[in-house]
């Protein structure tokens, strides 16, 4: 036996990666949706909340690629510019919609309540934390400093522009179980809100755990959520909670603030052998 092999650490969770809006930091995904509907307005299509919010969690320019093959939205742009969707203008959205995002992330950097003590537990534990993001760097230089201003200061944060290709691709995860030194992927967690989220950690081979209260498929303020009638509200969380299980989740919470009993659950189940694909089958 050659003892210079590298032996697999122990069993138990050794890294949980975190999205960024809707999940650590702007309550509702508040900052991004508006910038979409900004951006085609500019071009005379006239897009839904619902349009932006499907997508999502995507990396920008894929997320405005995958609008536009909506067709209601299709239809629009060739009623108004007289040509089908092309390539060149899913360029000149994004162009339009860069700038406007640095904008509106400025203002949407507020920590979610229960980030901070769940980092703090996390910390205690040893365990690292990395972050993936359809964010592009460019973004996340404004995003980075201040949520640092508040307190959290992820142990690697990876932006979409990062990789080859962004979610549902698992590569952000990779390229954090790089720079967190982490291994298995069986050993960590990825914490999102949205599908994309979910998708992309399956196909990384992770625990998945989705949020349905304080993310994008709700889509509200937590003033919003609060003022709502709590039977539309129940029903409506419900309804996340069955999209993600079409998706494969491991675990649904409603925020941040709900995850800690879920990794001691996970851990549990680590040590009991049980992988995240087991779930699957």
């Amino acid at each position: 036996m050659n003892d210079s092999v590298a032996k697999a650490p122990m069993a138990g969770v050794r890294a949980v990666i975190l999205d960024w809006a809707g999940t650590a930091i702007d309550y509702g995904c508040v900052g991004p949706a508006a910038v979409f509907l900004e951006a085609f307005a500019r071009f005379g299509v006239t897009a839904s909340v619902a349009q932006a919010r499907r997508f999502m969690g995507l990396e920008k320019k894929d997320h405005i690629r995958a609008m536009l093959g909506l067709p209601e939205l299709a239809a629009q742009w060739r009623d108004r510019h007289g040509r089908e969707v092309g390539e060149s203008d899913v360029d000149l959205l994004y162009a339009a919609t860069e700038p406007l995002m640095i904008e509106a992330v400025a203002s949407h950097c507020g920590l979610i309540d229960g980030l901070l003590d769940f980092v703090a537990a996390m910390r205690e534990r040893g365990i690292k934390i990395g972050s993936s993001t359809g964010y592009t760097a460019k973004m996340m230089d404004v995003v980075v400093p201040r949520a640092a201003a508040q307190g959290y200061r992820p142990d690697a944060v990876v932006c979409s522009s990062d990789v080859p290709a962004g979610r549902p691709h698992p590569y952000m995860i990779y390229e954090n179980a790089l720079r967190l030194q982490v291994y298995p992927l069986s050993a960590m967690v990825k914490i999102g809100d949205t599908v994309s989220d979910i998708e992309e950690g399956r196909n990384a081979g992770m625990w998945t755990i989705g949020l349905t209260r304080c993310g994008n498929e709700l889509g509200l303020t937590r003033a919003e959520t609060e003022a709502m009638a709590p039977g539309e509200l129940r029903a409506r969380i419900e309804a996340i909670e069955a999209l993600y299980r079409r998706h494969g989740v491991h675990y649904v919470a409603a925020g941040i603030w709900e995850c800690l009993p879920i990794l001691d659950d996970i851990e549990r189940r680590l040590q009991a052998g049980t992988r995240p694909e087991d779930s699957w089958r």
